[in-house]
């Protein structure tokens, strides 16, 4: 029998799915349990956790002013500090979703802590329904963060649905994609016969045509009238989620047992054909602006 390579960036992923609640009086409720569920999430051994977009303060604003006070600078804001102390008290790698206040402009954001502090920051690009009475689309680009564990790119929500998000991310050489959301329930049919939603599927389809893990952490729960999907999931290079997806109703945490470093081989599929040699480069990358990453192959 072959004998299995050594990984080399060897992660415990875990996503976690819950059910935080808007108000000012919820936000210190929200930020606990986010971290009682991560705190879960490194007794079973995880050192990369994401958590939901909008974790600490819920998703469902009614008035700008009420988005505004609920909102937190990336410098000095309070469940920032929180999630800082905890990556580098426990040693792991955590992804959070925040509304970010930087002057009088808001931000649907979110942050990449690690042992040592702050790796990276994102703000959404892609702004969904009332989400663009409160906040301002992301001026940020689409940046991969490098870290001793791998590439980290990350995104929000209704990103996933624009394929040029992930595929710029994969294009800079991300190992892993964290994808922070909000999903919500629509018109239906909302679940297919296996219990997936279309946003399982977008995410499943841009891991597949990218190569590249993507740990998708969805809340739950109702709030104002409306209702969030769950279904939270980490999906392989080659596409299919590594383990189960979440159920739309139930608090819980989705584990992988991955080698980040094994996305840069991943593309390679058969003899002649591997996804970045493949692309018809001299027809549409200078129109997109794609930009390939030195290390991945040409």
């Amino acid at each position: 029998m072959p004998t299995q390579p050594t990984p080399v960036s060897p992660v415990r992923i875990a996503v976690i799915q819950f059910d935080p609640q808007v108000g000012l009086e919820q936000c210190d409720n929200n930020l606990c349990k986010g971290l009682e569920l991560a705190e879960q999430a490194v007794r079973e051994g995880a050192n990369l956790i994401v958590l939901p977009e909008l974790c600490n303060t819920g998703y469902t604003f009614t008035t700008r002013v009420e988005a505004y006070a609920h909102a937190e600078s990336l410098e000095d804001g309070p469940s920032l500090r929180t999630w800082a102390a905890f990556a580098r008290e426990h040693q792991v790698y955590l992804a959070a979703g925040f509304a970010e206040r930087d002057g009088l402009k808001l931000y649907d954001s979110a942050v990449l802590f690690g042992p040592d502090g702050l790796l990276g920051h994102y703000r959404k690009a892609h702004l969904w329904d009332q989400e663009k009475l409160w906040f301002t689309p992301g001026n940020l680009g689409f940046p991969v963060f490098e870290t001793p564990i791998g590439r980290i790119g990350l995104l929000i929500c209704w990103d996933i649905w624009f394929p040029e998000v992930p595929r710029l991310l994969a294009q800079q050489g991300a190992d892993i994609i964290c994808s922070l959301n909000n999903w919500v329930w629509t018109p239906p049919p909302l679940f297919d016969a296996s219990g997936k939603c279309m946003a399982s599927y977008l995410t499943i389809t841009a891991a597949h045509v990218n190569n590249v893990y993507i740990a998708a952490a969805n809340r739950i729960g109702s709030e104002r009238g409306g209702r969030f999907l769950g279904c939270s999931l980490i999906a392989g290079t080659n596409g299919w989620p590594l383990g189960d997806v979440a159920g739309p109703e139930s608090e819980c945490i989705v584990y992988a047992d991955v080698d980040l470093s094994s996305a840069r081989s991943a593309p390679i599929w058969n003899s002649l054909n591997d996804l970045p040699r493949d692309r018809r480069t001299d027809l549409y990358d200078a129109m997109l602006g794609y930009h390939l990453h030195p290390a991945l192959p040409r």
